[in-house]
């Protein structure tokens, strides 16, 4: 007789990655409830749904009782994020979940350049502490967010200098992860890395967007004084400024630089070079 398989939760099933991973164990018949702020914006998949928040543990508790694996889609960047989510993982830990897949970052570390990777890192640290079984997804920058990175003027400004990407598709980590969630005990304790096929230079992506869309895409290289000063300009708190700006900054240094087979060995399939996805998204 065949083990039953462990019950899912997906959090964020609301956005982009977590409503296509959802989608993904509906199509592959997992069973799977969805946990979302706002429960009406919920995929109509035929699962069941609760509204949860990561900073109200009771509310949260009660959402994942009953939940083997918990698939934790990281939070909206915001100062409190690190405290959110340590609560979170307190009421999975409260509700009895036993293994917790988590949407990491690329070099995650305490004293990542990206400053943002800090909060993975403590999210990270965190779940280790619990006891609870785990499986960290350490993804690079998103393909996806790559053309909102052109100014009005059809140019990329930013400190990375030479530096090297190598930016994944959104839809490449919704594939690893449903894999992963198919069969979780399978990736217990493990620690993926998800990167697209190839590390790139911003004059190369530049060039890319400019071959895909037709019209003329550069990238200036910013100082990092200049990068502070032309983003201080808008309404942005001076953490958020930091944090966009030390996106450059540690691609500049290498820190984003690592290509990964984790996708492949995981899905069976190549991930998408950024060319062909802004062909095909």
């Amino acid at each position: 007789m065949a083990e039953e398989q462990p019950v899912v939760a997906v959090t964020g099933a609301t956005g982009a990655l977590g409503g296509a991973v959802a989608r993904l164990l509906a199509e592959a018949g997992v069973a799977q409830r969805l946990l979302a702020r706002h429960t009406a914006k919920l995929p109509e998949l035929g699962t069941p749904v609760y509204a949860a928040t990561y900073s109200d543990r009771e509310h949260a508790a009660r959402a994942l009782e009953g939940v083997q694996t918990l698939f934790m889609v990281s939070a909206h960047e915001s100062p409190y994020r690190q405290q959110d989510h340590r609560t979170f993982v307190d009421a999975a830990v409260e509700a009895g979940v036993r293994h917790i897949v988590y949407t990491s970052f690329m070099g995650a570390a305490p004293d990542a350049v990206f400053t943002l990777a800090r909060d993975h890192w403590d999210t990270e640290e965190h779940i280790r502490s619990t006891g609870l079984e785990y499986t960290f997804l350490r993804d690079c920058l998103y393909q996806d967010v790559l053309p909102s990175f052109v100014g009005r003027d059809g140019v990329i400004r930013g400190p990375a200098g030479s530096g090297r990407l190598a930016a994944v598709a959104r839809a490449d980590v919704a594939r690893a992860a449903a894999r992963i969630l198919e069969a979780p005990r399978d990736h217990q304790g493990q620690v993926y890395t998800l990167t697209g096929p190839q590390a790139l230079t911003f004059d190369e992506i530049a060039g890319i967007l400019t071959r895909v869309s037709g019209s003329t895409v550069s990238y200036y290289n910013e100082t990092n004084e200049e990068a502070l000063e032309s983003r201080s300009l808008s309404s942005a708190a001076h953490w958020q400024i930091e944090a966009w700006v030390s996106t450059y900054t540690a691609i500049a240094q290498g820190q984003m630089a690592e290509v990964s087979g984790d996708i492949e060995r995981l899905t069976g399939i190549p991930p998408l070079g950024l060319e062909d996805y802004l062909k095909h998204r």
